[in-house]
């Protein structure tokens, strides 16, 4: 018999502590291994041809590469386009929890470095913490139709940043070892 991961709960372990638990892990080894030794050239490098990528305006903003609809299969993509993507994702649904209206992605700019990205991204893991700090276990079956355009218990949503955060960790981890693979020198 199959359940309805949106209907079971345990009830002998809150909800919302397992999902800080599972941020915190992601976050520590992101913050810890992946995202400190990024830098502007590695965010840029790319991969593949075709690649996906943050690319710089005529009025100096960073912009990322973006089709609607999506191609399918999706192009590849540079670490710059990934720590884009959680910039915009994760500001979007914080933005969705407390009531606001998320940004749209032509709407938000790449920060323009590395640097600028780790504190970016610092900033965002931080609010996260302590949005995830704020809420109890009652708050988690409130609709919120974010990420997805029917609403469903907010416990999912906050449920999938965690996965969305762990796969865009992973993606950035495997094109860093790529970019290493191919650079045994560390030069260009």
């Amino acid at each position: 018999m199959t359940t309805n991961p949106e209907t079971r709960q345990n009830p002998s372990q809150p909800v919302i502590e397992t999902l800080r638990w599972q941020f915190q892990l992601t976050w520590k080894l992101a913050s810890g291994w992946t995202l400190p030794n990024l830098t502007t050239h590695t965010c840029l490098w790319e991969p593949a041809p075709g690649c996906w990528s943050v690319r710089q305006a005529p009025d100096g903003s960073w912009r990322p590469d973006w089709a609607e609809p999506e191609p399918d299969p999706a192009p590849p993509v540079t670490i710059g386009w990934i720590t884009w993507q959680i910039i915009w994702w994760w500001a979007g649904i914080q933005s969705a929890i407390r009531g606001q209206t998320p940004a749209a992605y032509h709407e938000v700019p790449w920060p323009g470095s590395a640097d600028a990205v780790l504190e970016r991204l610092d900033a965002l893991a931080g609010q996260w913490a302590d949005l995830l700090d704020s809420l109890t276990d009652a708050d988690l079956e409130k609709p919120l139709a974010y990420p997805w355009p029917d609403p469903r218990p907010l416990r999912l949503s906050l449920a999938w940043v965690n996965s969305e955060l762990i796969k865009n960790i992973a993606e950035i981890g495997t094109i860093r070892h790529i970019y290493t693979a191919s650079h045994p020198s560390g030069r260009d």
